[in-house]
């Protein structure tokens, strides 16, 4: 397997948030009233599956190593525009984050941003999962040897077995629990 296959198929399950943002949208139009319960999921999952998990592969892995390589012009402006649009993401994640705070203490006004923020996400990840998916992914392949690519894979697995516990550890921080570490 190639180390590109465990981002696409990320990509699959990413695209499947985008027609319930939509759905949010098309909701929050005809009534004003966000679904808290939707928005709070969509910030998770968001912060948790494709920055956390998703975009930390792709940068703290993949865009790592290819920075060791002299990349073609194109590739590299691509590979930078990918950055700054996991930048905006994250920006967008944390306005949407914000504006349910907002609207949780009663500022109605804050339905707007979110309905722009998911408006946003809806119109950026798919553009920004095509551009991975069909314009850098396959390329940059040629960049990397069966090793570098067998290594990356490997780098892959041991980031998402850490993640879980991560995430886990973030939920008993916030809840206001002690973390013991293990010895």
């Amino acid at each position: 397997m190639k180390p590109i296959g465990p981002l696409m198929w990320e990509h699959r399950l990413i695209e499947q948030i985008v027609p319930l943002m939509e759905k949010e949208v098309d909701r929050i139009e005809r009534t004003n009233i966000p679904d808290v319960d939707f928005i709070d999921t969509a910030v998770d999952f968001f912060r948790v599956y494709a920055d956390r998990t998703h975009h930390g592969k792709e940068e703290d892995i993949l865009f790592r190593d290819l920075a060791t390589k002299e990349l073609s012009s194109d590739l590299a402006k691509v590979m930078s525009e990918l950055t700054n649009e996991h930048v905006r993401a994250r920006d967008l994640v944390g306005s949407l984050r914000k504006s349910r705070e907002k609207y949780g203490k009663g500022e109605s006004a804050a339905s707007e941003t979110i309905k722009e923020c998911l408006i946003e996400l809806s119109n950026l990840y798919p553009k920004h999962i095509e551009k991975e998916d069909k314009h850098f992914f396959y390329p940059i392949l040629d960049y990397l040897s069966e090793e570098e690519q067998a290594a990356m894979l490997d780098e892959f697995n041991e980031f998402d077995r850490k993640m879980i516990h991560a995430k886990y550890r973030d939920v008993i921080e916030r809840s206001g629990g002690k973390i013991i570490e293990q010895r």
